[in-house]
Formats: structure tokens, C-alpha cells, sequence
């Protein structure tokens, strides 16, 4: 899955993130969120770019993932008002600087748009492998009804596949949203 998202050429990628930005206008959950995590492509993933454009003019709050610095694989989230001024982080993954914009835990978002390699109808995801977002929401593991954030993956159209095992440290999508079309799942 990962070489097929590095094979898309760049035009492709570009119709791709547009496509994204136009089923999230669609969003219910993306329109009605105030404080909205982003992330930045790396490896192919799709672009959410345009999506994050559009909510800066529209006035949201919007986050972009930090590595943690205490040795555990979480994530803290930036604000950013602009792709201007970031850093890359040791993945070379450019991140805002938290200490001059401030930063905020997950519970503290309404919305995290998540990259992901595959994910399936239950709302299972495969990520890098890191456990990064798994770990950065672990507090949702425990909740019999979902608390912030809503946690929507992105995707290319082709990520969708049939099935994904779940681990018991795996904290599943709320939701997916494709180039292609929206989907809701039921955990």
C-alpha cells in the first residue's frame, strides 16, 4: 500500500488532495469543529493541505503533530497559523514550534485528521507503525462513549481494504474521508 501511494504522480496527488478538500466541505464533523489536528504528507500519504488552508480562513484552530521529547512514542500538537517557520522533526516531518505557538494534548482537540497506509469498514486502521496516534489516544482505549476527539482518517480512495485485525492497543476511526467519498463507521 505504502509503494502505491509513493507511485502516484504528482498530478495525481494534487487531484487527489482537492478531491479531499471537497468531501470534507461535505463534513458535518470538519464544518462544526473549532480545534482541528492536521498532519503534513510524508511517503505518499494523501495531502491535506487544502483541507487545513480552508479551515485557517475560516477562523479554526489548527494543529499539527509534535513528537513527544520524553522518550515514548506520543504525539503533542502545535498550533500552526501557517506552513511558514517549521522544523523537521528527527522522521524529517516538518513540525510547528510549540514553545512560540503553543500546543495541546489530544483530549484537548475537537477533530484529529489522521494519515494511515490501509483501513477497512470498522474503522480499523494500519498506520507507520510507530503507534504515535495509538498511544496519543489511548485515553479513548477505556471509554464506553466516545469523548474528544473524533478521530477521522484520510486517505486515497485505494486505501480501503476489506479487512484489518484490531489490537487490544488500537484506537479505532470514527470515520474516513477519501478523495473519493466520506465514510461513518460504528465501534
Amino acid at each position: 500500500m505504502r509503494a502505491a501511494r509513493r507511485a502516484l504522480t504528482s498530478a495525481q496527488q494534487q487531484a487527489a488532495a482537492h478531491g479531499l478538500l471537497a468531501q470534507a466541505l461535505k463534513h458535518r464533523l470538519y464544518l462544526a469543529s473549532r480545534r482541528i489536528a492536521f498532519y503534513l504528507p510524508n511517503d505518499g500519504e494523501i495531502d491535506p493541505t487544502p483541507v487545513l488552508q480552508d479551515a485557517l480562513k475560516r477562523g479554526k484552530s489548527c494543529y499539527l503533530p509534535v513528537l513527544y521529547r520524553g522518550g515514548e512514542n506520543r504525539l503533542l500538537f502545535g498550533r500552526t497559523h501557517s506552513l511558514d517557520g517549521l522544523s523537521p522533526n528527527r522522521f524529517g516531518i516538518p513540525e510547528p514550534d510549540i514553545a512560540r505557538y503553543g500546543w495541546a494534548f489530544a483530549n484537548q482537540l475537537d477533530l484529529i485528521l489522521a494519515p494511515l497506509v490501509a483501513f477497512d469498514a470498522s474503522g480499523n486502521r494500519i498506520g507507520m507503525g510507530g503507534g504515535f496516534y495509538d498511544s496519543s489516544l489511548k485515553h479513548l482505549r477505556h471509554n464506553h462513549h466516545w469523548q474528544r476527539p473524533y478521530v477521522i482518517g484520510l486517505a486515497h480512495e485505494f486505501q480501503n481494504v476489506l479487512s484489518i485485525g484490531r489490537n487490544a492497543w488500537d484506537i479505532p476511526l470514527q470515520g474516513a474521508i477519501t478523495d473519493k467519498q466520506i465514510y461513518h463507521f460504528k465501534n
